[in-house]
């Protein structure tokens, strides 16, 4: 739904010649609704032109490209489109260009506003591949090459313009870039080792430079800890507010010298570390010690609420972790940690328990010993909980049907996976009665059952087994037909039950960030 003065924009926009001429004429008020509208019809010369023009302190994509009163189109929560994500980036280029030259002149200066272009509302391409959208590491390096080009530019304009306006004495007349303009880049970054040297000279022109590189979420992918480290000295202090360090394979050595780094960031609330081979089940002394360090940063972390140690062998060590934290965690994952009793029921008499809002235990036995505490942390954070993961826990019949009863409570919950365990065609049945009683579920990953398998399935069943194993498709199109039966029923069609790994649910309802 389009409102009359959204029409009117695309019309304007409609002609590339004739809005370049109209747009110093057009009010200040309507560039929002001509950039989104340019945006939304791949008009990308006239995009190019109105953020040359810009005539507002802040371009922010969130605010700009989200549903609104003229349009209803939530673009932001969209993949962004590759051509217009460069025109808006030639466009900066291009206000920053103009700028300096017009400090450079003796007359005429006209100063237009724009010194912030916030990009951090735009989505990832995740796992797909599609040549019309950029995703984040893309446009970490085209940003980056963007902070670098427009140095080397006015380097070269600075350099020529004092040698054609040298006073008498030799030194360049007054006029001459004097450092004071400055549009800051607000992203988030995507670093891996084939962008490292790219990011990092970005970063460090970023004070010199008429264009600076701000990150407020940094992904840094497979790097040792000396460049990690690089990066880290390099970055606002004050705007970086989510850092994820993973598949760096650092262990508890490597990431000793990092976590120095971590208390600078004043505004840090989410620290992710996953697959960074931290392991302390046989722990030498100096272990220990590096184990210790990593205690004490933690306690040195006012803001955090999100914390992600996926594959950390932890057993035993998670009351000492997480209890140093000051504030509360809203987003928990702890898959492939190896939990014992004693982290679970820690966990469910935690401060953390009542303000789960995500929480992640992929990949822990819960079939067993783990299973009391887990029903009691479940309660304990059912009035909070938005997002549960159990996948691959080895849950059977028999564990569901004890957590069913807390599950009931969590009137919040919107997604939900059970995958990969074996459950029976009848415990899913009964887990999705429950689950369409719930008022706010949107998603619920469940398993193949048991019970569709060819014969011969080995019991139990291996998470090997149960991915690779043959499938009778005619049963499981018989118990897919039950479980919509039950959505129906229950006037539940709203709920996607799906045997895939629903990688495109969006978490935005955390509100994290």
């Amino acid at each position: 739904m389009h409102s009359l003065v959204f029409f009117c924009a695309q019309k304007v926009i409609s002609d590339h010649a004739s809005t370049r001429k109209a747009l110093d004429y057009i009010p200040r008020e309507i560039y929002p609704v001509l950039f989104k509208a340019a945006f939304l019809d791949l008009r990308t010369l006239v995009l190019r032109d109105v953020v040359q023009r810009w005539p507002f302190r802040v371009l922010n994509f969130s605010t700009i490209l989200k549903r609104c009163k003229h349009c209803d189109r939530d673009i932001i929560r969209e993949k962004p489109n590759k051509q217009c994500l460069q025109a808006v980036i030639m466009g900066v280029k291009d206000y920053l260009i103009t700028e300096l030259r017009q400090n450079r002149t003796l007359s005429g200066r006209k100063h237009r506003s724009l010194r912030v272009v916030d990009l951090t509302g735009l989505q990832d391409d995740g796992d797909r591949q599609d040549a019309d959208t950029i995703g984040q590491w893309s446009r970490t390096v085209a940003l980056a090459k963007a902070c670098i080009e427009i140095s080397r530019a006015s380097r070269r304009d600075e350099f020529s313009s004092s040698k054609r306006r040298k006073g008498k004495s030799g030194t360049p007349l007054e006029g001459a870039y004097d450092g004071q303009l400055c549009v800051e880049i607000h992203a988030n970054l995507f670093v891996t080792s084939n962008s490292y040297g790219t990011v990092k000279d970005a970063l460090l022109l970023g004070k010199t430079s008429p264009l600076c590189l701000k990150c407020r979420d940094l992904r840094a992918e497979e790097l040792s800890a000396k460049k990690t480290n690089s990066i880290l000295e390099l970055l606002d202090t004050v705007v970086l507010r989510k850092l994820e360090l993973r598949y760096n394979n650092l262990g508890l050595f490597g990431l000793s010298t990092v976590f120095p780094y971590f208390p600078m960031f004043d505004n840090l609330i989410s620290l992710k570390l996953p697959y960074s081979n931290i392991d302390v089940r046989h722990m030498t002394s100096e272990m220990e010690e590096f184990f210790q360090n990593m205690v004490s940063v933690f306690s040195q972390l006012p803001n955090v609420k999100e914390l992600n140690l996926a594959s950390s062998r932890l057993s035993g060590r998670i009351r000492e972790l997480l209890s140093v934290l000051q504030k509360p965690l809203e987003s928990l994952e702890l898959p492939y940690c190896y939990l014992l009793p004693t982290d679970t029921t820690y966990l469910a008499g935690s401060h953390h328990a009542p303000f789960l809002r995500k929480l992640d235990l992929s990949g822990n036995n819960l079939s067993d010993v783990l299973l009391n505490p887990f029903c009691q942390l479940l309660q304990q954070a059912s009035s909070s909980l938005v997002y549960l993961d159990i996948m691959e826990c080895r849950v059977m019949d028999r564990q569901l049907t004890s957590f069913l009863p807390a599950l009931r409570h969590c009137s919040q919950l919107q997604y939900l996976s059970c995958f990969c365990n074996p459950i029976s065609s009848q415990g899913l049945k009964t887990l999705l009665h429950t689950a369409v009683q719930l008022p706010s579920l949107k998603i619920v990953v469940h398993p193949i059952p048991v019970d569709c398998y060819e014969e011969g399935l080995p019991w139990p069943p291996s998470t090997y087994d149960l991915i690779d194993y043959s499938i009778d498709q005619e049963k499981l199109s018989r118990v897919d037909a039950e479980l919509n039966e039950i959505r129906l029923k229950a006037v539940r069609t709203d709920i996607v039950t799906t045997v895939e790994l629903y990688n495109d649910f969006s978490l935005d309802m955390l509100q994290l960030y």
